[in-house]
């Protein structure tokens, strides 16, 4: 059983991941490298006859540290490097290798100024690169707001792990709210990537959220969704140009209190049901239906379907991005059998495990991205 472990988070409560601490933890060592390679070439220097050289030691310690270090640093490592050249040159007193000796320190010299030229570049590069991951970690707010905690007295967490470190959102969504008619979610994915995707995955929300607030039943919200597509899809002159559709699981916990839980899937992989024993059962749909925005392909009446929810159950939503992980093997992450027989104090501590389950099977960040909803029904219910 995979230990759960409390781990940092940022400034909009999302955690900062396992894979960011090990990449900076692991850059410390290699700092070190410009310092030794110019002390291997004062042992070179120290130690060799005058038919061998130092320079390479002393050319290679200033780009390294060009592309690892600040330019004070990067200006302290070149210094070093000319000056220990030059050391090299005077302790072997190669008088008849003058000229050899005199254009290495030269090289050496234009090596160092180089290497300040392209650290500037890195630290522009970076300051950059950081705007970006600015613009989009707010971006990622704003579509997919963090829910609070406590909901309804439910227990509620939500992930979004993007496929590379500077892809923060893309299509895959989720969204909660406590509504007249108890809480109501959705978790979705939107075909295709980039800024389209991203659009079309506010479409989704901002039609959710209407609805979820005046609709009666989850098949009218669904149905709104569906007109939101099709709407938005015809003001764009196509679905194409749209994206074409989005899969998407609807649910929703009423509020009187009652152990029940309804669920309408729209071509999305089905949620999981995990009991306080350690089991998992798949809430796969009665009636399979086509994702939102195919109305025009096919039409058909929606209907949710009803399970019991008992208390101190979780709920697990998730996007393709779970399923369609593979292992090196070609092996898809099953994560009905992953999490069976395990037990979780909450929701958080289930996405933690969850998320380190899948970068273990994977060897390293997941192949797709993934949007993660977890929900708890209290003790007391």
């Amino acid at each position: 059983m995979l230990q759960d472990e409390a781990r940092p988070r940022d400034d909009g409560g999302r955690q900062v991941g396992r894979g960011r601490r090990t990449k900076l933890s692991g850059r410390r060592p290699v700092r070190l490298l410009p310092a030794l390679l110019i002390a291997g070439g004062l042992v070179v220097g120290a130690v060799t006859p005058a038919g061998y050289t130092a320079a390479p030691f002393f050319c290679a310690a200033p780009l390294i540290a060009a592309s690892l270090s600040s330019l004070r640093s990067t200006a302290v490592t070149s210094l070093a490097a000319v000056l220990g050249e030059i050391w090299a040159v005077t302790y072997r007193g190669a008088v008849e290798d003058y000229q050899e000796s005199v254009a290495e320190s030269v090289m050496i010299f234009v090596v160092a100024l180089l290497a300040l030229g392209l650290n500037r570049c890195v630290q522009r590069s970076d300051a950059q690169l950081a705007s970006v991951r600015d613009i989009s970690e707010a971006a990622q707010r704003a579509v997919l707001p963090m829910p609070p905690e406590r909901l309804a007295g439910l227990g509620v967490a939500a992930r979004y792990v993007g496929a590379r470190a500077d892809a923060r959102i893309g299509g895959d969504l989720y969204a909660v709210q406590d509504t007249p008619h108890g809480v109501r979610l959705i978790v979705g994915d939107v075909r295709g990537k980039g800024l389209e995707a991203v659009e079309a995955a506010v479409i989704v929300i901002g039609a959710f959220r209407e609805a979820a607030e005046q609709e009666t039943t989850l098949e009218a919200v669904a149905g709104r969704l569906e007109r939101a597509l099709q709407r938005e899809g015809g003001r764009r002159a196509g679905l194409d140009q749209f994206e074409g559709f989005t899969t998407a699981v609807l649910a929703e916990i009423p509020a009187n209190g009652q152990s029940v839980l309804r669920v309408l899937n729209r071509g999305h992989p089905p949620p999981l049901l995990l009991t306080l024993d350690g089991g998992v059962r798949e809430l796969v749909p009665v009636a399979p239906a086509l994702p939102l925005g195919m109305g025009e392909v096919a039409s058909w009446p929606d209907r949710s379907d009803e399970t019991f929810f008992p208390a101190g159950a979780l709920l697990l939503f998730f996007t393709d991005g779970v399923t369609e992980a593979r292992d090196l093997l070609g092996r898809f992450y099953q994560p009905a059998s992953r999490l069976r027989g395990r037990r979780f104090p909450g929701p958080d501590a289930l996405l933690d495990t969850l998320v380190e389950d899948v970068a273990r099977h994977t060897g390293g960040a997941p192949a797709d991205d993934m949007a993660l909803l977890a929900v708890q029904r209290p003790m007391s219910a």
